[in-house]
């Protein structure tokens, strides 16, 4: 079985890009957003909690968090991408220590230079109707306004957050919460960086190097 991956990078630093890759290859990706939504959906008592929480406004706190991924993740027949959950320390110990616990784990860190990386987030747009990313510098659509992918006409648009200021902002809450993740998967033998400057294929081909 192939290891888990635990992706970490800055906001536009490619991750969702690859992980769809990955999954393409026999992975499962892990997204707790869609994890809430599917508990709350199911109607179950996990989800009526996570459904409470939601409706007071409140952050779903890291415990349930975790009893959501324990109740959907089979982490002994399957290959999962952990991506956007750990966000910090605690939750990367509390992921090694309640869920994958001696399970063969890689963390991918796709690190970029933070000046490139802003300006690719700043030329990041993406389309509304099916998610495909562009970016206007490096990977436009192939018609103007319209998406390679799906078709739609006039759906191709920049998040609100991907303005300069906005994004030096996350990347610099980013950077103070990463070193500490990077330390503890370090300390392990478990830390792999990849040069996420590198073109999109080049950086895959890397991805594979490494979990072969």
């Amino acid at each position: 079985m192939k290891p888990h991956l635990i992706i970490l990078g800055a906001p536009g630093s490619g991750k969702g890009t690859q992980a769809a890759k990955l999954v393409e290859k026999g992975f499962k990706h892990i997204s707790t957003g869609d994890l809430l939504r599917s508990e709350i959906a199911k109607g179950s008592e996990l989800g009526q909690k996570v459904s409470g929480i939601i409706s007071r406004g409140d952050l779903v706190d890291d415990n349930t968090v975790m009893a959501l991924l324990k109740a959907n993740c089979d982490v002994d027949k399957v290959s999962y991408i952990f991506d956007g959950f750990p966000r910090n320390i605690a939750q990367a110990e509390m992921l090694e220590a309640e869920l994958l616990q001696k399970k063969k784990t890689l963390a991918v860190y796709f690190k970029i230079d933070l000046g490139v990386l802003i300006n690719r987030v700043v030329n990041r747009r993406t389309c509304g109707s099916c998610g495909e990313i562009y970016n206007l510098t490096t990977k436009p659509p192939r018609v103007a306004d319209v998406c390679d992918r799906c078709g739609s006409v006039g759906t191709i648009k920049q998040r609100k957050d991907d303005t300069q200021e906005v994004v030096a902002n996350r990347l610099k809450i980013f950077a103070d919460t990463v070193e500490p993740m990077l330390a503890f998967y370090r300390s392990k033998g478990a830390l792999v960086e990849i040069d996420a400057s590198m073109q999109e294929k080049v950086v895959f081909s890397e991805l594979g190097k490494v979990i072969n």
